[in-house]
């Protein structure tokens, strides 16, 4: 017996995080100091030298005035065309993969670290009126680009576009894919994927990538003055401007500078240090999801109920929502890492089980036609769907985590594969309202996922890809995130939708109950390959896979059958009643329930005796389940009674005998 410690708090008192302060060595303290008076020092002589009376009329100059304005039309146009080709150029560097991506990074990088009048003579020696592309522009569309207000803009996005595609690529890299694979699946184009979950998703970082642009091309200089000149009201930016007023006047020139000080300062301090940005889905949010999913569902009064949406939904088109009198059987051969060929009847559900890297989720990634590991032929029905786009196939996806999208309410959330397929707002609004209260988080729909806890999420993910009527149906472990209580519900409430389901649904779960309760067939993988396509019932009574019969509580061992019994592939000879023919490769399977401990060695009939070692002594309901370990044969769990466990005197070490009946053991080909 273990024993609990309780530890009391008194009340009102709440545990504090204490930071643990370290000493800095002098020898980094004094440079990082140097470092730091490096760069304030000149700053304070901006601020020093600043003839503070006479700043409102340097600023208000005329040839100032012109040049602030000038600067403002460049910098705001160079962030335009920055982000018309910056934005695409980014999400290209982070989601695709070519020949050559290493190369075009560093052509993004490279105007960061040339010298600006070196890409100054650069932009001269393509666009200029001797350049490569200069005389053509001028001949076919009568575009002069040196000395001219374009060839200023044209400067400033030179130098400033890396500004934005690098904060924009890394936001992009940190935004998991499952989003936009999920919205895809529910219908949504690739443009509307990227217009509706992609952008907004990385906001911050699109935010941070353009503020750092505009400033940038704000204050170019050596570009601008190397290719477009310096003519007043034309070239001239308030950053030439600065040039010359040091020569003729100094203190209107420092004024200058410290106006865009400024606008520096201002823009970094908004940014806060956010220079590449984060997805709107932050490691906070999820982490506050994990946490509420380990939980039971707080604020819940909706009860799950059964009644059923008042109108089916019409064809759209190809790929979009079925009607519920539509019947969708489905037909898959699937190559690659994943390989089977797989045929269901309409409304059949299939669990898909087996130990992780069986290739699960593969093959449901293969069905959606969203990677590259497996390639799937796939026909639903009569339709053969596999040259369809993900979006085009009425292929619905629930991952694991549910991938609500952080920016979108939940009744939006269920809304948007309806509104990606043509539904009217209203009808689309009215639809996920009704799957909503079917699931019984109808009064969450105002709430974003990061105001619901795991397993309100995992409902309301379930109800977005259920309102869509997919032809196919594919949920990865959709009800791990759901404390016991609710899952129960949600499972009696998921089987009375997939009874009337017109198509084919297929459940990776890990869940024994789960695979039972809500699956007429159940699918076990194995590196890829299919071990059992069965009954739940048969694969119950005869599994074929230890990781399947370990699932259900079982012991497996797995051999090669001799004349008396079984050779253990870890050694030692299991005796059975009905061996199978010799040289067979099998699996024995051994119910806990039927070994037997003992503190000495066992007399009687008996014919598999063991000695071993009690390791592991846990509580499964009212009885104990004992794991001993023996030299002489594999781990062998055993379930017993407490009183039993008393009666023994079993604590971890302690030396017992085990033994299972000739009888006992159940010996199936593998």
């Amino acid at each position: 017996m273990s024993r609990l410690s309780l530890i009391r708090r008194a009340p009102g008192r709440t545990r504090t995080r204490t930071r643990t302060r370290t000493r800095t060595p002098v020898a980094l303290a004094v440079p990082a100091l140097l470092a730091v008076a490096f760069l304030l020092l000149p700053l304070i002589g901006i601020l020093a030298r600043t003839s503070w009376g006479e700043v409102g009329t340097h600023l208000t100059s005329p040839g100032v005035v012109e040049a602030l304005e000038l600067s403002l039309l460049v910098s705001f146009w160079a962030l335009a065309l920055s982000l018309v080709l910056g934005v695409p150029l980014a999400w290209l560097l982070a989601r695709v993969d070519f020949p050559g991506k290493a190369f075009v990074r560093s052509l993004v990088l490279l105007p960061m670290v040339l010298p600006p009048t070196v890409g100054g003579v650069a932009l001269l020696l393509a666009f200029g009126r001797r350049g490569l592309l200069g005389p053509w522009l001028e001949d076919t569309f009568g575009i002069t680009l040196p000395f001219h207000t374009s060839g200023a803009v044209v400067a400033a996005t030179f130098v400033a576009m890396p500004f934005l595609v690098i904060s924009l690529e890394g936001a992009l890299g940190g935004l998991r894919p499952t989003y936009e694979e999920t919205a895809a699946s529910l219908g949504a184009s690739p443009v509307r994927v990227f217009a509706t979950v992609t952008l907004p998703m990385v906001a911050p970082g699109l935010l941070a990538g353009a503020a750092l642009t505009w400033a940038r091309a704000l204050g170019e200089f050596g570009a601008t003055i190397t290719f477009a000149g310096n003519l007043p009201g034309t070239t001239q930016t308030l950053p030439l401007q600065v040039y010359l007023l040091l020569q003729s006047s100094p203190e209107a020139a420092t004024s200058v500078s410290l106006l865009l000080l400024a606008i520096a300062m201002a823009v970094l301090i908004a940014l806060r240090g956010r220079w590449t940005g984060t997805p709107r889905d932050t490691a906070e949010a999820a982490d506050r999801r994990r946490k509420q999913a380990t939980s039971p569902d707080d604020d819940d009064p909706g009860a799950v109920t059964d009644a059923a949406p008042t109108a089916p939904l019409a064809l759209v088109e190809q790929g979009g929502p079925t009607t519920v009198e539509e019947r969708w059987a489905l037909h898959a051969d699937v190559t690659g890492f994943t390989r089977l060929t797989l045929d269901a009847e309409p409304g059949t559900t299939i669990a898909v089980v087996g130990p992780n890297g069986a290739g699960k989720t593969t093959l449901l990634r293969a069905l959606l036609g969203l990677t590259p590991r497996a390639h799937a032929e796939l026909r639903l029905g009569a339709l053969d769907v596999t040259g369809l786009p993900p979006h085009r196939r009425g292929v619905a996806w629930v991952p694991q985590d549910g991938a609500l999208f952080p920016h979108l309410s939940a009744l939006s959330n269920t809304a948007y594969g309806l509104r990606a397929h043509g539904v009217t707002r209203a009808e689309a609004r009215r639809t996920a309202q009704l799957w909503l209260d079917r699931l019984g988080v109808g009064h969450l729909a105002h709430r974003r996922p990061a105001q619901v806890s795991g397993g309100q999420a995992q409902r309301v993910a379930l109800a977005r890809a259920l309102a869509t009527s997919p032809r196919l149906l594919l949920l990865d472990e959709p009800l791990a995130a759901l404390d016991q209580t609710t899952r129960a519900r949600v499972r009696h409430t998921l089987r009375s939708h997939l009874d009337g389901f017109g198509g084919v649904c297929l459940m990776v779960t890990h869940d024994p109950v789960e695979a039972v309760s809500l699956a007429d067939r159940v699918l076990v993988l194995d590196e890829g390959r299919v071990v059992q396509d069965a009954p739940p019932a048969d694969v119950t009574r005869h599994p074929r896979s230890p990781w399947v019969a370990r699932m259900l509580g079982r012991n497996a061992w797995p051999g090669t059958a001799t004349a008396d019994g079984l050779a253990l592939t870890d050694g030692g000879l299991l005796v059975v009643a009905d061996p199978l023919p010799p040289g067979t490769r099998a699996l024995a399977i051994i119910a806990p329930e039927a070994v037997s401990v003992h503190r000495d060695r066992p007399s009687g009939s008996p014919r598999n005796v063991w000695p071993g070692t009690v390791r592991e002594i846990t509580s499964s309901g009212s009885r104990l389940r004992v794991l001993i370990t023996s030299a002489q044969a594999p781990d062998l769990v055993a379930e017993i009674t407490p009183q039993a466990a008393v009666e023994l005197g079993l604590a971890d070490g302690v030396p017992v005998w085990t033994s299972v009946k000739a009888t006992e053991a159940t010996v199936v080909a593998g």
